[in-house]
């Protein structure tokens, strides 16, 4: 089972913590403030009140141990500073931080800090893309430099197997789930619609009007798509 700790329970680490754990992670959550820590008890695996600073206090709650760290520290820069430097100290090589500025962005970079995040920077340009085409149900960047998308499916592709369209080969994307609509009826003759995910999508799966796909490529290779369908639709 996957491991993190969260330090910082403002929103951006709250909803980080809660979402990695409802996803089955193990998550130890951090933060100097106590009513937070009782905000979020229930919802984590372990919650401590501590100061993050403290190289010791970091130690003796096994923090060296997590896949990665995520700092949520955004409105205390030497607070956030002094956190990444500590958690770098006892041995934690993966490590991600919300920044406020480019200035705190350039600091955390040069002690070796993985990822630097924007979130409202994020949020934004999720929005632009996602409002460039009605297409796209959903758009985030990958520090990696690639992009993971959902988008519902063009009326060129509905009849089609993914062997056809051949977005690997063609576009330099490759298709990860399958969202779909699934209708059926219960003992009772209620008709019931639900909605499913094909997780393993193969070759030969079959797209029909109204599925979303989850695509994930380099960037520029999704936007490109992006654009394509978008003079489609």
């Amino acid at each position: 089972m996957a491991k993190f700790a969260v330090i910082g329970l403002g929103k951006f680490g709250m909803t980080v913590a809660t979402t990695l754990y409802e996803n089955g992670a193990e998550v130890i959550a951090i933060d100097n403030n106590q009513e937070l820590i009782e905000e979020i008890s229930d919802k984590v695996t372990v919650a401590i009140q501590m100061n993050s600073t403290n190289e010791k206090a970091l130690k003796a709650n096994k923090i060296q141990d997590v896949d990665a760290a995520i700092v949520g520290i955004g409105n205390n820069l030497e607070v956030n500073v002094l956190t990444c430097v500590a958690l770098k100290k006892i041995g934690v090589s993966n490590i991600h931080s919300k920044v406020d500025s480019k200035v705190h962005s350039k600091i955390l970079v040069q002690l070796g800090v993985n990822n630097v995040i924007f979130p409202e920077e994020m949020v934004g340009k999720q929005l632009a893309n996602s409002l460039l085409s009605r297409s796209v149900i959903e758009y985030v960047d990958l520090s990696s430099g690639h992009s993971v998308i959902e988008l519902k499916v063009p009326d060129i592709w509905v009849g089609k197997t993914l062997q056809q369209i051949a977005l690997p080969a063609e576009k330099g994307v490759n298709v990860i789930a399958i969202k779909y609509t699934s209708h059926s009826v219960t003992e009772e003759g209620e008709n019931k619609i639900s909605k499913k995910v094909n997780e393993m999508p193969g070759a030969n799966d079959l797209i029909h009007d109204g599925d979303v796909l989850v695509l994930i490529g380099h960037k520029s290779k999704i936007n490109n798509l992006i654009v394509e369908v978008s003079k489609r639709s």
